[in-house]
Formats: C-alpha cells, structure tokens, sequence
C-alpha cells in the first residue's frame, strides 16, 4: 500500500483538555478510512487538525510526502464535504461547483467542461443554473461532494456529510459516495458516528476513544474479531464473561466464570484460549434452550422482546446479566429455568482488560 496521508504521533489540546494523545494513522493512495466514534472522542479533531482548522500541540502530518503540519489550510489543497453543505447561496449549482478551480485560476472553457463533466457525474446537470435554495438535501449534498471532487485534490474529508438526510437517502447516498470515491480513486478520510455508516462504506474503519484510536481494520475484523473489550462492545458484543481455565484436554478448554458457571470450548472453533480471558458474545451467540443436557451457562429467563427475527431475553446467571436470542419457532416463558450455549461464530476471545 503507497502511504498517502501520514499522521504521525500527534497530540492536540483545547486550552489545558488534551483531545488527542499520540495518535498516528497512515491512509493508502486510494483508500477510504472512516474515523468512528461516539460525540468527543477526537475524531473530527483529527480531521480539522489534516484540514488545516487546527495546529497541532506535537507530531506531524504528511501528504504525499509533503509536510502540513504548519501549512495554512488554504495552501493544503484538500476537498472537504461538510454536514451543513456550506453551500453558497447566492451562486447557482454550476458556480459553487466551479468555486474551487476559480481559486486556483481554472477559468474558461477548460472551468466549463469540468463543472459539467463533474455535475454529469454527480446527476445535477439539470440543475447547474439553480439556487442551493431551490435544491432539497439530497442535490445540496451532491453539490457539495461535486464541488470537493472538481478540484481533483489529494486528499477528500467528509465530516459527518449525511447526518442532516432521512434514513433512506442516507443509504442512497453513502452508495454513491462509494461509487464516486473509487471512480476517481481519491484518498478519502470519513468522519461519522454511525457503525453501519462506516462499515459500509470504508476500506478501513479507526474505531475511537478519548482521543486514541482502539483498532483500525477492515470492517470484516472489526466485526468478527475486536481487539479488545471497548470495541467488542462498540460493534455490538452485549455480553464480556470473564473466565478462568480450569483444565485443558488436547483443543477443549474447560473455563469456569464468576459464579462458578463452567463451560467447554473448543480451540478448533474459538482459537487459542489463554489461561484468564473474556468471552465476548453477541445476543444471537448464546443459544438459549431448556434442554437439561445442554452444556450452558446456567440462567433464569426475564424479559422477553419481540424483535422480529427472534427472541430477546434478559437473563439472570451466576456470572451477570446477560443478553441472549432464540428463534421465533421456541419461545420460552420468562422466569423459565434456561442454558445458554456460546455460538462460536458469534462469540470471540478476549484478553483480560
């Protein structure tokens, strides 16, 4: 992979609160990354800090080999795509996507054909001689992504670009975004907080937390495979049961929880098992059943959801609350004596936190 965007150990502090600590991030030629966190964990810090809104208190930025970690943002030649659009809006569609090579002295002929080929692109050629005003949230966006993509800049940074669109252009548009993206091949760096956002979207996903990033992977890994217990949770493993072997015998581990619950887990299905860990399942990784011979953890069924696609039940076991699924063709009474059983593919193995 040509390194692209290199950040390197940068820290960033507003006023005495440190918002970045040592963080490093390098992006392909090519790729699109996705910054993912909750609301103050440093992600759009990081993108202004690339933009140029921000200095940086330590470590550098690079692009193309080129160093911007002093360069005024003006000087960056970065494509930004904000949420609100920034549209401006006494200049019609075809004048705020040719904004950006006016800037840089493209005008003429040579402007013109851009402008169109870029709104041909985007499906606004239609629309080139109208106001931002008289455009609905969809178009004002794909204006916005035209005129980033016109430039033709090194590097495009979205800053949660579909958090003002209703759900179903949300979909429609993220889609597009892809498209675009890979069509012009354009280094791109995405902040949101939306997981199925990122995860549909990116190459690579940098989940953060308080100015740190936890795992940066693809989405696949990050699903199947956390690196840890924050990002087990983020990506929607309900359950951390801290465990302990107690006994090994060739692949199968027999692991005791608090309570004293015991399971057997197979290394063939979970992989290497160390002597303490945490099993983290999702809900639909422990099988509820009521049948006595099972080999589960022990529990007392709560509550119990309709989710439309199974079960849901609060369980109550000798480790903890947990959370767990069962099919629509079974359902079990609440304050039913119940096992759940771990289901490898939806379960992973965790170092001790």
């Amino acid at each position: 992979m040509t390194k692209a965007l290199s950040i390197q150990s940068i820290t960033a502090h507003y006023g005495t609160t440190k918002v970045l600590e040592d963080l490093s991030l390098e992006v392909g030629e090519g790729e699109l990354v996705s910054l993912l966190g909750a609301s103050g964990c440093g992600k759009t810090t990081t993108l202004r800090l690339v933009a140029g809104f921000l200095e940086p208190t330590s470590g550098k930025i690079e692009l193309g080999g080129r160093d911007l970690t002093r360069l005024p943002a003006h000087k960056r030649d970065i494509g930004l795509v904000f949420q609100n659009y920034a549209l401006f809006p006494h200049m019609s569609v075809a004048d705020n996507v040719g904004f950006g090579l006016k800037q840089r002295g493209i005008a003429g002929d040579a402007k013109a054909k851009r402008v169109s080929a870029m709104l041909e692109r985007v499906g606004l050629a239609h629309l080139a001689d109208r106001l931002p005003g008289a455009l609905s949230g969809g178009q004002k966006q794909r204006v916005a992504l035209a005129r980033a993509l016109v430039i033709e800049p090194p590097l495009l940074m979205f800053d949660e670009p579909l958090s003002n669109l209703d759900a179903k252009l949300r979909v429609d548009m993220r889609v597009e975004i892809r498209q675009l993206q890979r069509a012009n091949g354009t280094t791109s760096v995405y902040v949101t907080h939306d997981q199925e956002e990122a995860f549909s979207i990116s190459d690579r996903v940098a989940i953060m937390n308080a100015g740190r990033i936890m795992q940066l992977d693809t989405p696949e890994t990050l699903y199947q495979r956390p690196a840890n217990a924050f990002v087990a949770r983020f990506v929607g493993f309900e359950n951390l049961i801290a465990m302990k072997v107690v006994a090994r015998d060739g692949t199968a581990v027999a692991a005791e929880a608090a309570g004293g619950a015991r399971l057997v887990l197979s290394q063939e299905d979970f992989g290497a098992i160390p002597d303490s860990f945490i099993l983290a399942c999702r809900a639909d990784g422990l099988a509820v059943t009521d049948d006595a011979s099972a080999q589960g953890i022990p529990a007392e069924l709560g509550l119990r959801t309709y989710l439309g696609r199974a079960y849901q039940y609060q369980c109550a076991t000798s480790a903890g609350a947990l959370i767990a699924n069962s099919p629509l063709t079974r359902p079990l009474e609440p304050g039913g004596k119940a096992s759940l059983v771990p289901v490898p593919e939806q379960c992973t193995i965790l170092q001790p936190e």
